[in-house]
């Protein structure tokens, strides 16, 4: 009975399927699902490399990854990129500063090195591990120290399902614009803060890409999670990225300025203490010696979605955006798309001539709250935009997770005037839920 027992057992776990060669037969178990403890252990070996900047783009690059406790010093390596076959004994090495990182999966350790006396506009090769254990060789290119033209792509929250449904488009964005100089992300690039499995699909969906190009991130409200009777920043923001710690004090790498080839980007933390940034914005805006100016925030100014406004956002800083005439204002958090029109170079909303864009790329999604300030809008849409940027021009695309081109418009420089704008002719149609299909996506129901 015993024997029958365990051979009965055997059967119901177990596929019996003839063997195509010997007349055997071949046990097949059934797929196992595995999970983000599993998948998202870390080793030994470099993983979740990102590129970012701390400090001037044109003369200094920023690389963080992750290993596992067991290494006690992370290295890396850098020599400026060759077509010859490269050797490591040439490479300038680092020794990282690390911090360990105690996870809801696991324990880890972070590694960043910023390399620092680079030469503008140049290509270098690089490599990060602990002396035995090596990534890749990457590469990455060096900002101009002056006005030069440049792309970047930017995306909206990414948040839900990211390995599922966000990894196609930024494979997408990087096929549409693959020598983009950085990525932009406005907020909520995960679902729930301190979940590192969800970590890990983000730096799975973008991965060897965020090791090339450039991250630069705002953090959403998802970056945020309750502590000590209040609500702080995610364990993984400070150790995993390597922002500018130029802001004001207690939001260092959330709210920073870079300036790159005649652009000054600014990241604000919509998320905490907005009327305290404002005196650091209008020196951030005052001081800028670039020709443009692009803003980046996770709460919108003008909300798409419907049942949402963020009245102290646009009240605290739309004046001051207006007051130094702001070009670009990119945003995330409605999971709709909407952009503001310019009207014979005046703004529906603002005199200053600054569009304003929502946009979502992830796969969670709201109704849309029509505005007459909104000149085109989307609901059930994944999105990503690419940028523009080439002296007194600056050319926008929104563009369908299937590379379609959604929206599109064209700044033009005036000297002593608002910017004019001009719309692109675009043929494909409005996007509602009405004719996409309709439904929640999943993970709809967060806020």
């Amino acid at each position: 009975m015993i024997a029958a027992a365990i051979v009965s057992c055997s059967i119901a776990s177990t596929m019996l399927v003839p063997h195509s060669h010997g007349g055997g037969t071949l046990h097949v178990h059934p797929p196992r699902q595995v999970g983000h403890a599993e998948m998202y252990r870390p080793t030994p070996m470099p993983d979740r490399i990102v590129l970012t900047w701390s400090e001037d783009p044109s003369a200094s690059q920023a690389v963080t990854w992750r290993t596992d406790r067991t290494v006690t010093a992370g290295l890396a390596q850098i020599l400026p990129a060759d077509a010859a076959p490269l050797v490591a004994e040439a490479a300038r090495q680092i020794t990282a500063r690390s911090t360990d990182l105690k996870t809801d999966l696991n324990e880890a350790r972070f590694h960043t090195v910023n390399f620092q006396g680079l030469v503008p506009n140049t290509k270098y090769a690089y490599r990060v591990g602990d002396g035995v254990n090596w990534s890749e060789w990457h590469h990455f290119t060096t900002a101009s120290d002056g006005p030069e033209p440049f792309s970047f792509i930017y995306f909206g929250d990414a948040q839900n399902d990211i390995r599922t449904h966000w990894s196609r488009v930024i494979r997408e964005a990087f096929q549409t614009a693959p020598r983009a100089k950085f990525t932009l992300h406005a907020g909520d690039l995960i679902n729930r803060a301190n979940n590192d499995g969800e970590w890990g699909e983000w730096f799975g969906a973008g991965g060897w890409m965020n090791g090339t190009i450039p991250v630069i991130a705002t953090p959403g409200n998802h970056e945020y999670a309750a502590m000590n009777a209040g609500r702080t920043v995610s364990a993984h923001w400070r150790p995993q990225f390597e922002f500018p710690s130029n802001g004001p004090a207690g939001l260092e790498e959330t709210t920073y300025y870079l300036d790159i080839q005649g652009v000054r980007i600014i990241s604000l933390n919509s998320n905490e203490r907005i009327p305290d940034q404002k005196e650091w914005l209008r020196r951030a805006l005052a001081s800028n010696p670039n020709r443009w100016t692009i803003v980046t925030f996770h709460h919108p100014v003008y909300s798409t979605a419907r049942g949402r406004d963020n009245k102290e956002v646009r009240d605290q800083w739309q004046p001051i955006f207006d007051e130094f005439r702001v070009d670009l204002v990119l945003q995330g958090h409605d999971h709709t798309y909407g952009r503001t029109n310019l009207s014979s170079g005046t703004n529906a909303v603002t005199p200053a001539g600054t569009v304003y864009v929502v946009s979502v790329s992830g796969p969670k999604m709201y109704e849309i709250d029509r505005k007459s300030v909104f000149a085109r809008v989307a609901e059930q849409t994944q999105l990503f935009q690419v940028i523009h940027v080439d002296g007194d021009t600056l050319r926008y695309e929104a563009r369908t997770a299937v590379g379609e081109l959604y929206d599109a418009f064209q700044l033009r420089k005036r000297r002593g005037a608002p910017n004019q704008l001009e719309n692109a002719r675009i043929t494909a149609a409005e996007r509602m839920k009405a004719a996409s299909g309709g439904g929640k996506a999943p993970g709809s129901r967060n806020p």
